[in-house]
């Protein structure tokens, strides 16, 4: 069953999954993660969901409140949730989906990025005409 399936691991997990497993591991709920970082429980959500960051200031105060260091939410890397080994691997079959899922989500921003630029740029070009 698909429940019983460990989503969060080192090598596979992204900001949004150790957010996610950053606020389940601190027991308060998105609501009031987003409540006490002064933000939309939309933008906290966007977050989990790897559709946009933090900006610095946020991110710190997440870290902060979360209890789990700056690196580690951006890498990985320091102080955070531990992974259990004992817990369920995700199968071969689902973690390749699992990444390819990720690089489509990572060109998709990349291309929201990119359109944001153009954007921005056909704006600024129109003001001078």
């Amino acid at each position: 069953m698909i429940d019983d399936l460990d989503w969060y691991g080192p090598e596979t997990a992204t900001f949004g999954d150790r957010l996610s497993a950053a606020i389940e591991k601190s027991g308060m709920t998105q609501k009031l993660v987003a409540k006490r970082l002064g933000i939309k429980l939309l933008t906290l959500k966007s977050w989990e969901q790897d559709i946009s960051e933090p900006r610095a200031n946020r991110l710190s105060m997440l870290a902060g409140l979360l209890g789990v260091s700056v690196m580690w939410l951006l890498h990985g890397e320091g102080d955070g949730v531990e992974h259990s080994d004992q817990e369920t691997q995700v199968p071969p079959e689902i973690n390749d989906i699992l990444f390819e899922i990720r690089a489509v989500q990572t060109g998709l921003l990349s291309s929201a990025d990119k359109l944001a630029k153009l954007e921005k740029q056909l704006r600024s070009r129109l003001k001078d005409i």
